[in-house]
């Protein structure tokens, strides 16, 4: 094919679909046995300094907010990020864990733009490269597929484009222009979901964002749960399961683990915290108060939920209803 146009950003994680299948054969524990953990068990054992790592969904809807802040707890330094967050980076960003980072926006949709973020990279401590929504998501699905990339239409012509790590081909069968997205293939997944059971077989109600992508990019997957059912349960719908078990290493019960995020059908998202939080952290000094309260402070997610308050996440599940 004929290269047109390549992409000015670095390719931080270039694809190796051959190398990831030999590491899931060789390495990756695909029985149906008890992956239970605790949050700390999980990052500890799961998660390296260094790996690049990927969280799932985007916004503010159904964030891994519980693991994110055990990693920033236990320091997992030089992190790779692929984002397509906002509170979850911007903790991860503001704790000084991240090296690069693959992005697909920087707005706290209508909240306002992410200081954290600028801080960042304008200061050249994080590099960052470009892509769409779309575009990484597309990445994702490329890696689940096994290939080494994905062509699409999508991202032509435009400057997220010009600052990703894409290319333009010519077409071999029409001439026309084609964008070519590299895999994305993870070192360590995080995904909440709202039932799991203790194998790893996992449901997701409402959107399901990239879930099917990302838990199959991922060399290891955590998954944190609303709660825990019984495999009886999840065998009555087969259909609902979203993820199996043999993609899963660990399951983390986390009730509430996405706030300050939402759930759907469960509780909306805490407006009133993300948007103190974005207000202060144009501030490094009260960015650094933040952590040390609410995620240095806490040893667990249950200490989280209880400094959060039982009175304002009950608030949270009745706002749902009148959404």
């Amino acid at each position: 094919m004929k290269l047109l146009e390549s992409g000015a950003g670095e390719l931080f994680q270039p694809p190796d679909p051959d190398g990831f299948r030999e590491w899931v054969h060789t390495r990756k524990n695909t029985k149906m046995v008890d992956k239970v953990m605790t949050e700390q068990e999980a990052v500890a054992k799961f998660v390296n300094d260094g790996d690049y790592i990927g969280t799932e969904l985007y916004g503010t809807v159904r964030a891994p907010m519980s693991l994110v802040r055990e990693t920033i707890r236990q320091e997992k330094k030089h992190l790779r990020v692929a984002g397509q967050g906002i509170h979850e980076i911007d903790l991860l960003l503001a704790a000084d864990l991240v090296d690069t980072l693959d992005i697909t926006y920087i707005a706290w949709e209508v909240y306002g733009i992410s200081s954290c973020l600028r801080r960042a990279v304008e200061s050249g401590r994080v590099k960052t490269t470009d892509w769409s929504n779309g575009g990484i998501t597309w990445r994702f699905k490329a890696a689940a597929m096994g290939v080494p990339f994905l062509p699409i239409r999508s991202m032509l012509g435009t400057d997220t484009l010009k600052y990703s790590a894409a290319k333009v081909v010519e077409d071999p069968f029409t001439g026309k222009p084609v964008c070519l997205i590299p895999a994305l293939f993870l070192d360590v997944g995080l995904i909440h979901v709202h039932k799991a059971d203790k194998y790893g077989n996992c449901r997701v109600e409402g959107i399901s964002g990239f879930v099917h992508e990302l838990s199959r990019a991922s060399k290891k997957l955590i998954v944190s749960t609303e709660e825990i059912v019984s495999t009886d349960e999840i065998r009555k719908y087969p259909e609902q399961t979203v993820i199996p078990y043999y993609l899963v290493d660990a399951v983390v019960e986390a009730k509430y683990g996405s706030h300050p995020g939402e759930m759907c059908y469960r509780y909306w998202r805490d407006g009133e915290h993300m948007q103190t939080f974005l207000k202060d952290s144009a501030d490094p000094a009260k960015t650094k108060a933040y952590l040390d309260k609410w995620v240095y402070g806490v040893k667990t997610h249950d200490e989280y939920v209880n400094l959060v308050g039982m009175d304002r996440l009950r608030q949270l599940e009745s706002e749902i209803g009148g959404r």
